[in-house]
C-alpha cells in the first residue's frame, strides 16, 4: 500500500479543530504532542484525562457535573462519567456558533421539494413535537419508533424524543414488515410515527399495508403518527394522529430531562441476517462525547460546513450524521435513489447544497469508477475539502479515482467502525497524509489492535480486530439483557475482557490501517488466512464484473477446502471457460496462487443486507446445507430472492456428490 495521495498542508495545526484542541490541552492541560501518535497513545492509556478533556473542550451542558470520568477500566462493565445528568438534544441544540437564522437542517429528496431549516426553526419544531409527545403520555424510558427516510421530521421527531428522556429507534421504509417488527417487538414502543410511503427515483413506493401490519404486530403501541409524505394530501388513516396534530402551537417551552450519562438515547440493530436482530442500546453521554471527537477533531466539522452523508434511517451512519449541529455544522438530508436519474445526481446535490463534507459509501464510490464518472466535470465541487467513505474497505483504486475525479486538494478519509460503537474507530485525521488503500490512523481514544491466532499483538500482519480500552460509546447493553450475557457473547467471549469486533485488520507501523473483511467469512487455504476485500477489488475490477461473493468450504479431513466464486456479470454477458481463465489469471497476478478459486458460477444477485453489506456468513451457511430461512432472515435482505439461487446450487451439488447404491 502506500502512494500519498494527499499531504497536510504546513499550517494545518493551525487551520484545523485537532490543532485547536492541541493548542487547548497545552494551555489548560499543560500536555504538548509533536505528532499524532504521540496524541493517540495518550488518549488510549490516559483514558481519565483524554475523556475529561472531551468534555472540558467541548464544554459539555451537564446538569449535574461528573463525581469521576469512569469506573473499573475493565470490560464489559465500565461506567463513564457516573453522577453526571445531561441530555444529548440539549448538547445538539446548542449548534454553537450558529445563529439563529443560519441553515442548519437542509434536506432534499426525490419525495417533495427541497426544504431548509435555520437553527431557530429547528429548535422551534423539537419544541413543539416534544410537546405532542408529553401530551401523547410519552415519558423517560418510553420507546418512541419512526418508519421513516432522512427526512426532517424523523431528525426533530429523534431530538424531541431524547429531550424528554424517552428511547429512539428507527426503521427506514424499505424495510419489509417482518424485518421492522422484529426489531420493535423487543422493545416495545408506545408511539409509531409512520410515513405513508415515498419515491424511490421516479418510483412511487405505498407503505400504507405495511404500516397496518406492523401497527397490528405490535400490542404496546398506544398512538400512531401519519406523515403524508408521499401523498401530501392523502387521508389519515383511522385511529392515528396527523403530524400536524402532534407539532400543534403550543406555549410549552423546550425543556430537557436531566438524564444519567448511561441513559438509553436510542437503539440500533444489528443487520439480523441470521436470527433476531440484536437491539443494541446506546447512551446519551457516550454517543454525545464520542460524536464531538470524531467529527470536530477527525472529520475537522464546524460551523463553516455543509455535511452530507449518504445513508438511510435504518443505518448507524444516519445518527453520526445527526451529531452535525453538536459541532456547528449544517447537515444535509437526501433521501431518494442515489443512483437516480444516474451517478451524478449527488455530486450535483453536493455542489447545490454547498456541501464541504461528502460522506458514502465504498460501493458507491467504486460503481461511479466503473461507470467512467468524472464529478468534477459534472458539478463545481470547489467547497468540497472532504470526502468520506465507509460500509466496506475502499480499495487503492478508489482512493486514486477521488483524487483523479473528485478533487487533488481535499482529504479522503476511508474509516470503519460499526453498528456496535455507533462510530468509527479507524479512519482520517487532518494531521496525517493519505495512503492509497489504507485508512490512515487508529480514532483518539480507540485502542484498537490486531491479534494472531495465538492472541497476541501484531503489527504488519492479518489479525482478528479488538479493542483493549473501554470507549463511552460502547452499547449500554442489549434492550431485554438483564445479565448482560448476550452482550458478553456477543463481543467479549473469544477474548476475555477484550473487545473483539469481528473483522481482519493489518495495522502497519506507521500506524495505518487496512481492514480485509469480516473474520467470521475467512477464507483459510492451508492455514493461511485471506480477507475477502482483496478478492472483490480484484475481481470487480475486471468490467465483465458487476459484483461478485466469494467463500471457503472447509475440509473436515484438514485439506484445503475448496474455495467457491459467484459472480454477477454485466448485462448480456454470459460465463464461458475465456472469462474463467481471465478472473483466475487476474487473481493469480494480483494476489496469489492460493487465492485462485476451484470453481467460479455466474447468478444474477448477490445477497445484500438494507445497508449494501455482502452476505457471505449466510451463503456459506446455505452451500453447506442450512435451509434458507435459518440461514438468513429475508426481511433483512434488500434481496431476499437472490437466496434461492445459491440453495438451487447446494441442492445439485449434494445430487452429483451422493454415490448411488450399487
Amino acid at each position: 500500500m502506500g502512494d500519498v495521495l494527499w499531504t497536510p498542508p504546513a499550517d494545518v495545526r493551525e487551520r484545523s479543530r485537532i490543532g485547536g484542541y492541541l493548542r487547548w490541552l497545552a494551555e489548560h492541560r499543560g500536555l504538548e504532542f509533536t505528532d499524532y501518535d504521540a496524541l493517540w497513545q495518550w488518549s488510549v492509556t490516559d483514558l481519565d484525562g483524554f475523556w475529561r478533556s472531551i468534555w472540558d473542550h467541548f464544554g459539555v451542558v451537564a446538569h449535574t457535573e461528573p463525581t469521576a470520568t469512569l469506573t473499573d477500566p475493565a470490560m464489559p462493565g465500565t461506567r463513564w462519567f457516573p453522577g453526571a445528568t445531561l441530555n444529548y438534544a440539549e448538547n445538539v441544540l446548542r449548534m454553537p456558533g450558529l445563529g439563529d437564522d443560519d441553515p442548519v437542517v437542509i434536506a432534499h429528496g426525490q419525495t417533495r421539494a427541497p426544504e431548509t431549516l435555520t437553527a431557530a426553526e429547528l429548535r422551534e419544531r423539537v419544541r413543539r413535537v416534544a410537546a405532542g409527545l408529553r401530551r401523547l403520555g410519552v415519558r423517560p424510558g418510553d420507546r418512541v419508533a419512526a418508519y421513516a427516510p432522512n427526512i426532517p421530521e424523523t431528525y426533530v421527531l429523534l431530538l424531541a424524543t431524547a429531550s424528554l428522556g424517552a428511547i429512539f429507534s428507527s426503521c427506514a421504509p424499505e424495510f419489509g414488515t417482518r424485518s421492522v417488527s422484529d426489531r420493535w417487538r423487543q422493545i416495545e414502543p408506545k408511539v409509531l410515527v409512520a410515513v405513508d410511503g415515498y419515491r424511490y427515483g421516479d418510483k412511487p413506493v405505498d407503505r400504507r399495508a405495511e404500516v397496518a401490519a406492523i401497527r397490528a404486530a405490535l400490542p404496546s403501541l398506544e398512538h400512531t403518527v401519519a406523515v403524508a409524505y408521499l401523498d401530501p394530501a392523502g387521508a389519515v388513516p383511522d385511529g392515528t394522529l396527523s403530524w400536524a396534530e402532534l407539532a400543534a402551537p403550543t406555549d410549552e417551552p423546550l425543556a430537557f430531562a436531566p438524564v444519567p450519562f448511561d441513559h438509553p438515547l436510542y437503539v440500533l440493530y444489528s443487520s439480523g441476517t441470521t436470527g433476531l436482530p440484536k437491539p443494541i442500546v446506546h447512551g446519551h453521554g457516550g454517543i454525545l462525547l464520542e460524536h464531538l471527537k470524531m467529527l470536530a477533531l477527525h472529520h475537522d466539522l464546524g460551523p463553516s460546513d455543509r455535511f452530507l452523508w449518504f445513508t438511510t434511517t435504518g443505518w448507524m451512519m444516519w445518527n453520526f450524521l445527526v451529531s452535525g449541529p453538536a459541532v456547528g455544522a449544517a447537515i444535509v438530508l437526501f433521501d431518494g435513489n442515489p443512483g437516480h436519474p444516474d451517478l451524478g445526481g449527488l455530486w450535483r446535490l453536493a455542489e447545490e447544497t454547498g456541501t464541504t463534507y461528502f460522506g458514502t459509501s465504498a460501493p458507491f464510490l467504486l460503481a461511479c469508477r466503473k461507470a467512467g464518472l468524472v464529478p468534477r466535470e459534472i458539478a463545481d465541487l470547489s467547497a468540497l475539502r472532504g470526502v468520506g467513505s465507509t460500509g466496506a474497505p475502499l480499495p487503492a483504486e478508489g482512493f486514486t479515482w477521488v483524487y483523479e475525479t473528485v478533487g487533488d486538494d481535499l482529504q479522503l478519509q476511508s474509516l470503519s467502525g460499526g453498528t456496535d460503537v455507533c462510530t468509527g474507530f479507524v479512519g482520517g485525521v487532518p494531521l496525517l497524509p493519505v495512503h492509497a488503500g489504507e485508512i490512515t490512523c487508529r480514532a483518539l481514544g480507540a485502542r484498537v489492535e490486531a491479534r494472531s491466532a495465538d492472541g497476541a499483538p501484531v503489527i504488519g500482519e492479518l489479525g482478528e480486530l479488538v479493542i483493549t480500552a473501554p470507549m463511552p460509546s460502547m452499547p449500554v447493553g442489549f434492550w431485554n439483557d438483564p445479565d448482560g450475557a448476550r452482550y458478553r457473547e456477543a463481543y467479549f467471549d473469544v477474548y476475555p475482557g477484550v473487545w473483539r469486533h469481528g473483522d481482519w485488520i493489518t495495522i502497519n507501523d506507521r500506524g495505518g490501517c487496512v481492514i480485509t473483511g469480516r473474520s467470521d467469512a475467512t477464507l483459510n487455504r492451508g492455514g493461511v488466512r485471506l480477507g475477502t476485500a482483496e478478492f472483490y477489488s480484484v475481481v470487480e475490477g475486471l468490467d465483465e464484473v458487476v459484483d461478485s461473493v466469494v467463500v471457503h468450504l472447509e475440509d473436515d479431513e484438514g485439506g484445503a477446502g475448496e474455495l467457491l466464486l459467484f459472480v454477477v456479470l454485466a448485462e448480456g454477458l454470459e460465463l464461458d471457460d475465456d472469462l474463467r481463465r481471465k478472473i483466475c489469471r487476474e487473481l493469480r497476478t494480483a494476489l496469489s496462487p492460493r487465492h485462485v478459486p476451484d470453481e467460479i458460477h455466474q447468478v444474477r444477485a448477490v445477497p445484500r443486507t438494507l445497508s449494501a453489506k455482502k452476505l457471505e456468513v449466510p451463503v456459506k451457511k446455505i452451500l453447506t446445507g442450512t435451509p434458507v430461512d435459518d440461514a438468513a432472515a429475508r426481511g433483512a435482505l434488500a434481496n431476499p430472492e437472490s437466496l434461492t439461487a445459491f440453495a438451487a446450487f447446494a441442492q445439485r451439488r449434494t445430487a452429483t456428490e451422493t454415490p448411488t447404491s450399487a
